[in-house]
């Protein structure tokens, strides 16, 4: 299997969960953006750090996700 099959299955696999990121990661650099853009300036530092804290806020978004559902079922 080629590189290039194996990517493609790998994408048709997790294309749902792909997309989800995706949008995820959008919706996240587009709130941080607006709101350096609305508030008076800020240290560079304040909107790398407000960048790099979706990770945690996507980890614990769907974290919590995952134990509502568990908790449901």
């Amino acid at each position: 299997m080629s590189l290039l099959e194996r990517v493609g299955e790998h994408v048709r696999e997790n294309r749902s969960g792909m997309f989800v990121d995706l949008v995820f990661a959008m919706a996240w650099v587009t709130l941080v953006s607006v709101v350096f853009a609305v508030l008076p300036p800020a240290p560079q530092w304040a909107y790398y750090l407000a960048m790099a804290s979706g990770i945690v806020a996507y980890y614990g978004f769907f974290w919590s996700l995952e134990a509502l559902r568990a908790e449901e079922s």
